[in-house]
Formats: structure tokens, C-alpha cells, sequence
């Protein structure tokens, strides 16, 4: 989420009316330059923005981010909406010669310098599109970091809201849950990658930046799992959708666009109608106060930083989009990628920028036709194909009906790459590396995503889902540090998880999440059927908002059936024999604390609720398997010291 300071507000109606006028004023400016030509030409610039998490050494997130980047004191180490995150901006590069590589180093750099300062603070740095140890009680708003600007956004996107936010994305696993911020943005960590255009160019170079992206993103793909569901091979594309998405439920016959969105046309008209049409369509959230006038600054001779048009564009998300800037006193226009996830490593990162940026140069010089003879939504399709399913999607592609993804890429578009980055005048070494990473990756079909759930299939018939996320997390982590690219990257071990009495201390890790439970009027003669079905002692009693407000357990049956209660009435329910009040604990409660009270209170289980509502038991079967793993710790550890 960006903005350009700390002196964000959204409450002023003064500083709104002054930011609104010096808005207009910067689109004003924008179109006199584009008018007098003011645009640099080149040379072209690419810039690339690294956005990481920040994992402590049980690979949860680590909630320090203010304190790593006050020790790295350099400013292009930049905060993020969570405690948990953090970004690099790098320094631009010039689109020629040995740019990639340039780009390779000070990447290998900046995250050295970074992992190091994280070592200190108690963690560790890993590029991942989305953690796969995240947890919902990792996402809540006192996780938010404590900047101005990042409040007042949450603030002001709830209230547009109205509600809560919500979320319903299918995959192989299915996530329906609830939000009462934005922070479920944060959890989404990207690699966007910027190539500078001139205004002359905007309209054209920014419909084949929407026509490439679907394929591009499919051989990219890094996000498919989130809160230990397996669900699109890219995520992040829907859950960044739906947790910025303040529209409000009205009439199925009006239109409105999400401020996170692809887009829904060709643009024909220039960067200045661009901009008019998303200041027309999309609501000024945040603003803030603009020093100095953009008109006044340009009639003065001198170049204006447009900080109201920056600021408004920064809350509008499109996965393709255009941004202003100046460098050396020359002002450009740029397109930014954002769809692309951080890692698996930072040469996989910096082969897709290759890949992107090579077919950027290579759009064609007709391609003006392809646009007027193919259906938009047809190119916004095959984005979503791209985020659902990677290299397994079909696209269509120039009238054709059906391109597998991989045919489409090894046949058509990694050589028009290596065109694109000839006409550049990047180095043939350059071409042949990072080129050659896309294409082994797309033979093997094997990219981030893959190798996160083909890992998980395997571990997952070895161990429960809570070791075989950490085994993921912590192969991710010390395959990026060797630096080999993900296609030759083995499949997570579930050693790799280390340890129960390393990784394993809290219930919310250990506990049984696939619960059956019974409603308050559920006939008690069902509900002894269920429990003899499944094999199990323990029955939770939910309302119709989830909450829990019993339980039933095997004794509570053999007490009641022993009854003259069960003689008297024939359809006793739930809620007549459920104990009412049982003893609960949260998810992040100490395992060794759980223990001690279910020996204090004599209990067979305990259940695990959060916000009174219930996400998961800890029975004697779940003690026992613990035990036996901590037994198995402490055997290996005596072996390995004789």
C-alpha cells in the first residue's frame, strides 16, 4: 500500500478542497508537458521494488520491521502496511548492456545487508509471494505498523467498507472468511518491476503491457497457498482484490470497478486521459497537504513533482500501472508491473523482469491491429486463467481459440523476449542466462507454485499441515540462500522443519483443526450416531455465528443415557446435556500451559476459540501424538551425541 508521507488525512474538509483543486492543477500540468514535449526520450530506465517478510527463527512472521530498518539507516529500505513486511527500492538502471545482472547484484546486496540487521533483531529475511506459515491471528490491526499514513488508509477504506471485508476464493482447498481491516493486503509480497515509456507511446505500449501479462504471470507464479489452504497458483491476485475492495453491495445492473482491477478496455486516449478517467471513476480516499503549486512550479520554469496526482494514483491498484517521476530534472512516464511475486530466489526474480521488460521492447509495430480484432475481455480472461492455474492454463491468443500456456511461451514469446532485449542492446550472456531460466522453468513446469504444492503433496502424507508448511517455509528459505533457480530445486523434507521442541510451542500449531460439530437443536440420539461414525469422544456445540457454547463428550452421553432424564423424554437435544461452560484457551496459548490445565481441571479436551469463536480442540489423542513426537526429538538428540 503507498503513499508518499506521513501526513496523510482524511478528515479536513479544508485540506481536502485545497488537495482536490491542486489535483486537477497536477493533470493540468501533466497535459502542458506532454503538450511541450518536457518528456525524456531515453535512455530507457528500468526500477525494480522488492517487497519481503520478515520470519523469526520458529518461521512465523516477526513483527520488528520499524527496528531492522532503523539499524540498516539507508533509505531505500522502506516500510509496508504490516509489522512483517518490508521494501527495497533499488536505484534505476539503464535498459542496455548488463543491466539484469546490475539489477542480480544490488538485489544480492540490499538483502544481505538487510538478512543480517534481521539476524540481529531475532529473524530472517524469505521472498515468498505469500508466507505459507502466516496465520489469521497474524493479521490482526495491532499488527499494522505504527505509520500515519497506513492508519488512515485502514481508517478510511473501512468506512468506505461499511463492513467487513470478505473473502471466497476456490481452489483446491476453499477460503470463505472475514476481515474487519485491510491488513489481508500484507500479506501479499510482490516483485514489481517498472519500464519507462514516453506519453507519446502510452496508449499502445500500455495495452501490450495488459496483453502479455496473463502469459508472463503464468510462467511466474509463486502464491498458492494461504492460512494452510491450497488455492490459486497466484493468490495474491484475489486476495489483494478482495481486501481492498470497498465497493458496497447495490443493483446488479450498475458497474463499478474495484480499486484493485485489470482493467476493462484498450485505452486510446493519452497518459492525461488515463489519469482523468481514474480521477472521474475512482473516489479520493486520503490526501494531504501539497507544498507547492504543480502550475506555478512549471510556469516558473522548473519541473513539478505532481504529489496530489502521485498520492491518488498510489490508492488505485491497477496490476498494470502508469506512474510519473523525474530523474536528473527530466520528468517520464513508466509503466509498472505489479503482478509479478517476490522470489522463489532473486534470480528467478530477476529472469521474469528479463522476461517482461525483453517482450515490453518487442511490442510490435502493428500491434495496433491485434487490439482493434481481439476482445479485451478476452486478454483480461486469459490474466485470471494465468492466477487460477499457471502453466496449465489455456489462452486465447490472436483469434486462435485455445494456446496452452507453455506452447504459447517456449514458442512465441521467449523469442520475441530475446528480440525485445537484442533491440536493447543487452549483452548476448545476459539473454542466454536469465532467458534460459524462463524457458527450463516452463519445460519442466516447474515454478514457484509447483514446487510449493507438489512439496506439500508429498510432506502431507508424512506429517500433519502444520509441519508441512513449516517444511516448505524453511526449504524455501535455504534453497533462496544457495541461490539455484526453482526448477532445480529438490522437494521439501519434513526434517527441514526441524524440531517439535524448535518449531512446536504453541496449541494453535498442534491442535485438530477438521472439526464436526453440532448445532444447540441437534437430537442427542444424532449426535451419539456422529461420534460412534467418526471415532471420536468430543462433540463442540456452535450457534449460527460460530461461537461455541458447549460441549458434549463421551462421559456427557454415558451420564445422560444412564438418566431418568432419558427414560422420561424421548428428543432431548444438544442443549439440554452439553456442558456449558468448558474451560478454553486461544491458539497462541502455550502448549506446556494447555497441558497443565487440562491435568488441573481433569479434562479430555480443551477447546481452542478465538473472538468466542471456536477454530479448533486439543483432545488426549493430540497429547499423545505431541508426546510422541517430543519422545522421537529427545531419542534423535541422544543419538546424535554418541
Amino acid at each position: 500500500m503507498e503513499t508518499s508521507r506521513n501526513d496523510i488525512d482524511y478528515k479536513d474538509p479544508k485540506l481536502r478542497k485545497a488537495f482536490v483543486k491542486n489535483l486537477i492543477d497536477d493533470i493540468e500540468a501533466l497535459n502542458k508537458m506532454v503538450n511541450d514535449d518536457l518528456f525524456e526520450r531515453s535512455p530507457v530506465r528500468l526500477g525494480v521494488e522488492q517487497e519481503l517478510c520478515l520470519i523469526d527463527y520458529s518461521l512465523r512472521p516477526l513483527m520488528n520491521n520499524l527496528e531492522v530498518i532503523s539499524e540498516l539507516k539507508d533509505s531505500r529500505y522502506t516500510t509496508e502496511l504490516a509489522k512483517f513486511n518490508m521494501e527495497i527500492n533499488l536505484d534505476p538502471v539503464l535498459f542496455r548492456n548488463n543491466c539484469f545482472s546490475q539489477l542480480e547484484n544490488d538485489l544480492v546486496i540490499m538483502l544481505t545487508k538487510a538478512n543480517k540487521v534481521a539476524h540481529k533483531k531475532g529473524g530472517k529475511i524469505i521472498l515468498t509471494g505469500i508466507l505459507p506459515t502466516i496465520q489469521e491471528s497474524d493479521i490482526r490491526i495491532e499488527n499494522i505498523t505504527p505509520v500515519q499514513r497506513y492508519k488512515a488508509l485502514n481508517e478510511v477504506m473501512s468506512r468506505e467498507r461499511g463492513k467487513d471485508f470478505e473473502f471466497n476464493i476456490q481452489g483446491t482447498d476453499e477460503l470463505i472468511m472475514k476481515s474487519d481491516s485491510v491488513l489481508f493486503e500484507s500479506c501479499n509480497t510482490s516483485f514489481q518491476v517498472h519500464f519507462q515509456i514516453h506519453p507519446d507511446d502510452f496508449n499502445m505500449r500500455y495495452n501490450w503491457s495488459q496483453y502479455i501479462a496473463g502469459p508472463v504471470l503464468a510462467a511466474a507464479v509463486n502464491s498458492p497457498m494461504f492460512l494452510g489452504r491450497r488455492l490459486w497458483r497466484e493468490t495474491r491476485i484475489a486476495l489483494f482484490q478482495q481486501s481492498v475492495d470497498i465497493r458496497k453491495v447495490g443493483s446488479s445492473l450498475r458497474e463499478e470497478r474495484p480499486r484493485v482491477y485489470f482493467g476493462s478496455k484498450w485505452e486510446r486516449g493519452s497518459i492525461v486521459d488515463y489519469y482523468r478517467e481514474t480521477l472521474s471513476r475512482f473516489k479520493i480516499l486520503v490526501t494531504k497537504k501539497i507544498k507547492d503549486n504543480s502550475l506555478d512550479v512549471l510556469a516558473k520554469g522548473n519541473i513539478p513533482s505532481l504529489g496530489a496526482l502521485a498520492l491518488h494514483n498510489g490508492t488505485i491498484y491497477t496490476w498494470n500501472r502508469p506512474c510519473y517521476g523525474i530523474t536528473n530534472g527530466k520528468p517520464h512516464i513508466r509503466i509498472e508491473s505489479r503482478y509479478l511475486p517476490s522470489g522463489p530466489t532473486i534470480l528467478d526474480e530477476v529472469a521474469n523482469a528479463a522476461f517482461w521488460a525483453g517482450l515490453m521492447n518487442a511490442m510490435p509495430s502493428d500491434f495496433e491491429k491485434t487490439c482493434d480484432n481481439t476482445d479485451f475481455d478476452d486478454v483480461r480472461h486469459n490474466y485470471h486463467k494465468a492466477a487460477l492455474s499457471g502453466l496449465t492454463a489455456q489462452f486465447k491468443w490472436n483469434s486462435k481459440k485455445s494456446v496452452p500456456a507453455k506452447t504459447l511461451i517456449l514458442n512465441e514469446l521467449l523469442p520475441l523476449a530475446q528480440e525485445g532485449l537484442k533491440k536493447a542492446n543487452i549483452h548476448h550472456t545476459e539473454i542466454e542466462k536469465y532467458l534460459g531460466i524462463i524457458k527450463a522453468r516452463v519445460r519442466k513446469e516447474r515454478t514457484g507454485a509447483q514446487w510449493v504444492l507438489e512439496s506439500y503433496s508429498k510432506l502431507r502424507k508424512e506429517r500433519n499441515a502444520e509441519e508441512s508448511v513449516l517444511a516448505i517455509t524453511e526449504g524455501m528459505y535455504q534453497r533462496q540462500k544457495f541461490g539455484r533457480p526453482v526448477h532445480e530445486w529438490n522437494l521439501a523434507k519434513y526434517k527441514e522443519a526441524g524440531t517439535w521442541s524448535d518449531k512446536f510451542w504453541k496449541i494453535g500449531q498442534v491442535m485438530t483443526k477438521d472439526l464436526i460439530t453440532v448445532g444447540p437443536d441437534e437430537l442427542v440420539d444424532l449426535i451419539r450416531n456422529i461420534m460412534l461414525w467418526s471415532n471420536i469422544r468430543h462433540v463442540p456445540v456452535e450457534n449460527d455465528k460460530g461461537e461455541l457454547i458447549g460441549m458434549i463428550s463421551t462421559e456427557t452421553l454415558l451420564t445422560y443415557y444412564g438418566s431418568e432424564k432419558q427414560l422420561k423424554k424421548k428428543e432431548v437435544t444438544a442443549i439440554e446435556i452439553m456442558e456449558t461452560e468448558p474451560v478454553t484457551v486461544g491458539p497462541e496459548t502455550l502448549i506446556v500451559d494447555v497441558i497443565r490445565l487440562m491435568l488441573r481441571h481433569e479434562a479430555t479436551c480443551i477447546p481452542i476459540t478465538e473472538n468466542g469463536k471456536l477454530v479448533g480442540i486439543f483432545t488426549e489423542s493430540d497429547y499423545l501424538k505431541f508426546s510422541e513426537h517430543m519422545y522421537n526429538d529427545i531419542n534423535e538428540g541422544d543419538k546424535s551425541k554418541k
